[in-house]
């Protein structure tokens, strides 16, 4: 875990020059009045907890002479200084991935990252106990992230615990990520499902093959689930307020709009549509 630090002109030979000696120094040069600025410093902030690096902030209204020395023309800019020397980082807001790959190429892991290895070989393993503490101590030390939250709810699906994944997803889907915010519905949307073939009695035929496309979907088998959601939708589209329409769109969410089965599905659900 790094450490971030407001940094000025007294400050910088000491926080910034002589630091860059031990670790990586990243060099956030900002303005309160920037837009992206304020978009890029969480992000910033988030990966410093993750990563061993030290995030200097500097103000360029407050420090005009470091911003001139280092030639600074549009903010954010964001520099890399190593073994005393400055280097040239990025301009602008980048996604978080992104971001995460320049960290990489200095070399340095995400704690967090490293312990979600960890946690997916255990559950490859099979060993519940260990995913589980492990779990435990990660949503403890990052409480806030969202991609945590979303491995701790898939986990929770699989062993059948809705309510804890309920619990995981909601808050994910209230912050409204664009980029974390669809899968955490999406999951929800599994949820849902679930509680839905626990309230289904199946009293005709085609409560029958909805029950049992749900159980296929719920089971990983999502190919025969959505032939047979698509089967329903073909026989009734209104059959219990277009649940088997909503069933597929769920699915298409969990696997993805690039997944095979999501775009082949897709299109025969609008060709029986429409």
């Amino acid at each position: 875990m790094g450490r971030s630090v407001t940094v000025d002109t007294i400050s910088f030979e000491d926080e910034v020059v002589e630091v860059s000696h031990h670790k990586p120094v990243l060099v956030d040069f900002y303005a309160t009045w920037c837009g992206p600025c304020q978009m890029l410093k969480p992000m910033l902030e988030k990966l410093v907890k993750e990563y061993d690096f030290v995030l200097a902030k500097i103000d360029i209204d407050q420090n005009p002479d470091l911003a001139s020395a280092y030639q600074i023309e549009g903010v954010p800019d964001v520099r890399i200084v190593h073994q005393g020397e400055m280097k040239p980082g990025f301009v602008g807001v980048l996604q978080e991935p992104q971001i995460r790959s320049l960290l990489a190429n200095l070399g340095l892991k995400s704690a967090l990252e490293e312990g979600m290895g960890v946690l997916k070989q255990a559950i490859a393993q099979g060993n519940i106990e260990v995913a589980n503490a492990q779990f435990e101590t990660l949503m403890t030390q990052y409480p806030q992230d969202q991609r945590l939250r979303l491995e701790a709810a898939t986990f929770r699906l699989n062993q059948n615990d809705f309510e804890g994944a309920e619990q995981l997803l909601t808050p994910v889907v209230e912050m409204g990520d664009r980029l974390y915010a669809p899968q955490a519905r999406s999951l929800l949307g599994v949820i849902q499902l679930q509680q839905v073939v626990q309230q289904v009695k199946p009293e005709t035929e085609l409560d029958q093959v909805f029950v049992k496309a749900a159980q296929s979907a719920l089971a990983q088998d999502f190919e025969t689930g959505m032939q047979l959601f698509l089967e329903v939708v073909t026989r009734d589209r209104t059959y219990r307020d277009e649940a088997a329409r909503k069933a597929l769109l769920t699915l298409f969410g969990v696997l993805g709009d690039n997944h095979p089965l999501t775009r082949h599905y897709r299109k025969l659900l609008m060709t029986t549509l429409y």
